[in-house]
């Protein structure tokens, strides 16, 4: 096979041989190139080295051409030069193998999905990605999901996406970990003052300081608070975010603790059938549907110089999060006949109680640099359903007519134990070999409250108890002073949730997020992940990096639809995401650019037979008879994913104090969920939609213009041209006509739902930097 390097590769025929370590044979030919060496010597003498953490507690970090991976990172700067809401929002624009599905519609309830792992509030979504804040896992011990709406942007200091199935990242790291952390008063000092409105209702208020106290303390405040009507109807949401920070740093050790909590109440109105957006892409389909979270995190960080060179650092924390939804959804049941209740309003109520400990030891010795650490993670979980039939109002909201019965109500309890261990060994001064692994011991276990409280027809007592060593290896190789390889093996694992084990079984599906059933036991996902690739700088300030990479997940888990907002979590065999990684990028003092392409290929291994009523193939095949059932083959698309995406950022900095950004992005069509098989074939009378949602492509615009005195102005048109388009979609059956008036069962049809994309908007902001105070 020939190297890719030379030119530009092609597209998806090449891509199944990518994830070879064909890059490394393109590493040898341009280290041997003069003009390249040369050039080597004039950019060693000005590069900027990044340093990357590399487990999670602890200040361990390496150069970023010391690491195996495509490492992206990202300050609070570069977030705040791109004016991004959240860190979906950034990530989306900026880094490169991040797609952003807007499912519920609502700008903290995203689907983060990269390199075809997601990290995302909904559960029923297979959940790939760990995100970490100061060391402390932060995924949802209940589904291992992730709420946008409780990390506390403003306090943010720099983030991390470490690709691969890092294995000293611990649970779910299947496709990458976000390693994220806060600001200090010491690293951070003065204060802020931001405002900001403009369209869809939107206000907000950010304030943030940090004091340096006395010779060795530090103390960081942060409060935010927004508030939007949403651009859909019906859409209003508000979120409240704290932060606070308070530690001491001197030479032989240092600590600190800090406070995060957040209060929020997020409407997320979700897909809607495509007939009814080509009226109005306001509209909705069913109503309410809302989520409310109150949780609050304690974090203890610290670590100690113990001599010979020892150093022992240590990361404990306790977590409580309140969660609340209310959705109202079709009543199934209703024949149109004698039945006047055509809707069900559907409650949960949700808390966590998790806490944990990790302690790490790291020493360098000569040519390694070792960290041998262990960690103990527990939570206990509590889960009641509710539901009461209603009616549909003209708004389509549900409106109770019948008293609320308990549906499902369980305890459950997670325990974790892990040890690991991790080794940079300096091989030569340009060449360093990472070994890692770590071994986790997962018991989870349910209890039915409602059986043997309220006498419930349920049997939802259930364990189960999982346990893997993950390794890895990665080696890097810095050919000249412009030039690294890198390439590297991971392993990680994930076991399965309580909301999972509860909801396994085809004949009993759920109603997420929901009601759960005695269920066969689920096994847990191990994935594997090879990647290499090249990285280095061409002139001064023009940095580039190109990689490739493949991940396969054994006993994949995914959540099947049946396409009436209910369904189950099963096994699904084997799937592989594998890929290109492109990117160029260059900051100079007049003008900084990036430029990201990516290409994404996920697809299923082994055949399987999923549920899918409204897909046209439905039941057609030989190998998947059953009713409601579409054959996936092997090689099959997965859904939900663009097979190629492309980001341009830039700023130009047209005078002191006055830069004009623009954030470019575009990409490709996917399949939609339910049609996984791509059998999808519309008829015009029972079935409705291509299986698919269109490619697209979107500019934004921003502005800041400094007043003087630490006062400046910004603004941002988002969707500068109002381009209509959709993030992701799915199969289901619609009961409404385009007008959003319900029809007669008999006129039920097939039909395709979308996401849709939020039109033009234009927001204006202030915003106040002072000095800090002299304690």
């Amino acid at each position: 096979m020939r190297a890719p390097c030379p030119r530009r590769p092609s597209a998806a025929a090449r891509l199944p041989r990518l994830p070879r370590l064909a890059p490394l044979a393109c590493a040898a030919l341009l280290a041997c190139h003069p003009a390249l060496q040369a050039q080597a010597q004039q950019v060693a003498a000005v590069q900027t080295i990044t340093v990357v953490g590399t487990t999670p507690v602890g200040d361990k970090t390496v150069p970023l051409d010391q690491v195996p991976s495509n490492v992206q990172t990202a300050d609070a700067a570069q977030m705040r030069a791109l004016q991004s809401l959240n860190l979906p929002d950034f990530m989306g624009a900026q880094l490169a193998s991040v797609t952003i599905n807007h499912t519920q519609g609502n700008p903290y309830q995203m689907t983060l999905n990269y390199r075809g792992f997601s990290a995302s509030p909904l559960l029923g979504l297979p959940q790939g990605l760990s995100v970490y804040l100061d060391g402390v896992r932060v995924n949802e011990p209940f589904g291992d999901v992730v709420n946008w709406d409780l990390i506390p942007q403003q306090a943010l200091s720099d983030m991390a996406l470490l690709p691969g199935s890092n294995p000293l990242f611990g649970l779910n790291t299947l496709g990458g970990a976000l390693v994220l952390r806060s600001k200090s008063g010491d690293t951070d000092p003065g204060g802020e003052v931001t405002v900001q409105g403009g369209s869809f209702g939107r206000r907000s208020v950010d304030l943030s300081y940090g004091q340096k106290v006395g010779e060795h303390g530090h103390v960081f405040g942060a409060f935010s608070g927004f508030d939007e009507d949403g651009w859909r109807d019906f859409s209003p949401s508000r979120v409240r975010q704290l932060f606070l920070k308070g530690g001491e740093r001197q030479a032989d050790q240092r600590w600190d603790l800090s406070l995060a909590h957040g209060d929020s109440t997020l409407v997320g109105n979700g897909l809607t059938p495509e007939s009814m957006l080509a009226l109005d892409q306001h509209q909705i389909f069913t109503r309410p549907d809302e989520t409310r979270h109150q949780a609050t995190l304690l974090t203890l960080n610290a670590s100690r110089l113990l001599g010979d060179g020892f150093t022992l650092s240590g990361t404990a924390y306790l977590r409580r999060l309140n969660g609340h939804t209310l959705n109202g959804d079709l009543n199934d049941d209703y024949d149109g006949v004698d039945d006047l209740n055509t809707g069900v309003e559907n409650r949960t109520r949700t808390t966590d109680r998790s806490q944990g400990l990790t302690l790490q030891l790291s020493k360098t010795a000569g040519a390694h640099q070792l960290s041998l650490g262990a960690a103990w993670d527990q939570a206990h979980n509590s889960f009641e359903q509710t539901s009461a039939e209603g009616m549909l109002d003209a708004t389509r909201g549900v409106v109770d007519t019948e008293e609320a019965e308990v549906d499902a109500k369980i305890r459950g309890s997670q325990r974790t134990a892990s040890v690991y261990a991790s080794d940079l060994i300096t091989l030569s001064p340009a060449l360093h070999l990472t070994l890692s692994g770590r071994y986790n011991h997962t018991r989870v276990h349910t209890t039915d409250v409602g059986r043997a409280d309220l006498g419930l027809d349920t049997n939802l007592d259930g364990q189960g108890t999982y346990a893997k060593f993950n390794p890895a290896a990665g080696l890097t190789w810095q050919i000249s002073p412009a030039l690294t390889a890198f390439g590297g093996f991971s392993q990680g694992n994930r076991a399965p949730s309580p909301i999972e084990l509860g909801c396994s079984d085809p004949a009993n599906p759920c109603v997420l997020p929901n009601a759960l059933q005695s269920d066969p036991p689920l096994k847990q996902v191990v994935a594997r992940t090879l990647e290499a690739g090249l990285r280095g700088w061409v002139v001064q300030d023009l940095q580039w990096s190109a990689s490739a990479y493949r991940t396969d997940n054994h006993d994949d888990l995914l959540f099947i639809s049946n396409g009436h907002a209910a369904g189950y979590f099963t096994n699904v065999g084997t799937t592989r995401r594998q890929g290109l990684e492109l990117s160029l990028s260059q900051d100079a003092d007049a003008f900084d650019w990036r430029l990201a392409y990516s290409l994404l290929d996920a697809t299923f291994r082994h055949g399987a037979c999923l549920l899918s009523e409204s897909n046209s193939s439905a039941g057609s095949s030989e190998a998947c008879p059953g009713e409601g059932e579409i054959a996936v083959r092997p090689g099959d698309r997965m859904a939900g994913l663009p097979r190629h995406s492309l980001k341009l950022t830039a700023n130009a900095h047209l005078r002191p104090g006055w830069t004009v950004g623009a954030q470019f992005s575009a990409y490709s069509s996917q399949r939609v969920q339910g049609n996984e098989n791509g059998g999808q074939r519309p008829d015009g009378v029972d079935y409705f939609g291509s299986g698919h949602v269109g490619g697209y492509a979107l500019l934004d615009l921003t502005t800041n213009v400094a007043l003087g005195h630490g006062v400046e102005v910004f603004a941002k048109v988002a969707n500068v041209f109002d381009r209509r388009y959709a993030t992701g979609g799915s199969l289901a059956q619609n009961p409404f006509d385009a007008h959003g008036q319900l029809l007669p069962p008999d006129q039920w049809r097939n039909a395709q739902f979308a996401a849709p994309g939020a039109p033009r908007a234009v927001w204006l902001g202030l915003r106040w930097r002072f000095d800090g105070l002299a304690l």
